[in-house]
């Protein structure tokens, strides 16, 4: 195995290379799209039909919006959670996936990165849904691991043979310091996740906004230490900037 760490739009982008195929642990900006398949020709020399699966961990547009392209142009497998419904469902979701859309493009201007179309569909398709702690299809080196909080279908995905665990938004390291992401919808769900990865004692995390870290126990600590208690949502967050301008009249 090796792991093929490459700076995406906004993230990190992990692609794990076997003999007999590619691995993606997740589903990239729609923007990512021309930087891995040019990865895979140029810098690996093979074919881009090596990719075999694409891992989305979560429905946010720098985890799914390249997923349903790069099944089309690859003919790779799409795997997701096995939770039930979409994660942006209705009119509430619709508007929450136009939010999701301008806070990735707020992050990329914050990178001073050129402005790309990040549009993706906002009803996912995957061709396998996984259960915790279930083998990836084709790839059963790589765990599945149920770490929700952040959203109610987050993933992370384990590789016990090496210790390390690919946890996406799980946490984001921001002034050297771990926190939680933006948003957590499920507050209780989220520290169960983080006293999960804690439980594996892993020899390395892998980020999608930091890299690949080795936290220490203060680490963890400080995360769980500022892991909310209530939800930290999109809609919560505007009821309080309200509250603070009434106030302040």
């Amino acid at each position: 195995m090796k792991l093929h760490q490459i700076d995406g739009y906004i993230q990190s982008i992990y692609l794990v290379e076997y003999r007999y195929g590619l691995l993606l642990l997740d589903g990239c900006c729609r923007a990512d799209i021309p930087i891995l398949l040019n990865f895979i020709s140029d810098k690996l020399n093979r074919p881009v039909k090596d990719l075999k699966l694409v891992v989305v961990t979560h429905m946010h547009p720098d985890h799914a919006g390249a997923a349903h392209r790069l099944r089309k142009l690859t003919g790779c497998y799409i795997a997701a959670a096995n939770v039930k419904g979409q994660w942006y469902q209705g009119l509430d979701g619709a508007l929450m996936h136009w939010t999701d859309l301008l806070l990735a493009n707020w992050v990329a201007r914050r990178m001073k990165k050129t402005r790309q179309n990040l549009w993706y569909d906002a009803k996912l398709k995957p061709d396998y849904l996984l259960d915790d702690q279930e083998r990836l299809p084709g790839f059963p080196e790589w765990h599945a691991l149920s770490t929700q909080g952040h959203t109610d279908r987050d993933l992370s995905l384990y590789h016990p043979n090496s210790g390390q665990v690919y946890i996406a938004d799980l946490m984001v390291r921001v002034k050297g310091r771990y926190i939680p992401p933006f948003p957590v919808f499920y507050p209780k769900r989220y520290r169960q996740s983080i006293n999960k990865i804690i439980a594996l004692s892993p020899k390395s995390l892998l980020l999608a906004h930091g890299g690949e870290i080795v936290p220490t126990p203060e680490d963890y600590q400080y995360l769980l230490d500022k892991s909310p208690t209530t939800p930290t949502t999109h809609w919560r967050s505007v009821k309080t900037k309200f509250k603070r301008a009434f106030s302040a009249t």
